[in-house]
């Protein structure tokens, strides 16, 4: 597999604490999305590391294709029900 999986077509708003570092889910498989249960295990894909500036609520990407990983970034607006748990096309892929 070369791409990820789409865990959901909308984000989830997440409460974040700060100082807290979290693993945020980049294959799509966790079962505790959008954080990493170690279910990339091997694959080619490593968590996000990423430690919360603030204590506050975020909208974390669960389609996988944010280009701004963790946080959404509306990518999910291109996914229909149909494609949560699928492979992610190719970003290079012409539609």
């Amino acid at each position: 597999m070369s791409n990820n999986i789409i865990a959901d077509n909308q984000p989830v708003l997440v409460q974040l604490e700060k100082g807290k570092t979290y693993q945020f889910c980049v294959c799509g498989y966790s079962h505790t999305q959008p954080f990493c249960d170690d279910s990339h295990l091997g694959t080619e894909f490593e968590p996000i590391y990423f430690t919360a500036e603030k204590t506050e609520q975020r909208w974390l990407c669960q389609c996988k294709q944010s280009s701004n990983q963790p946080y959404c970034d509306g990518s999910h607006k291109a996914y229909s029900e149909d494609d949560i748990g699928l492979e992610a096309p190719n970003k290079d892929d012409s539609q």
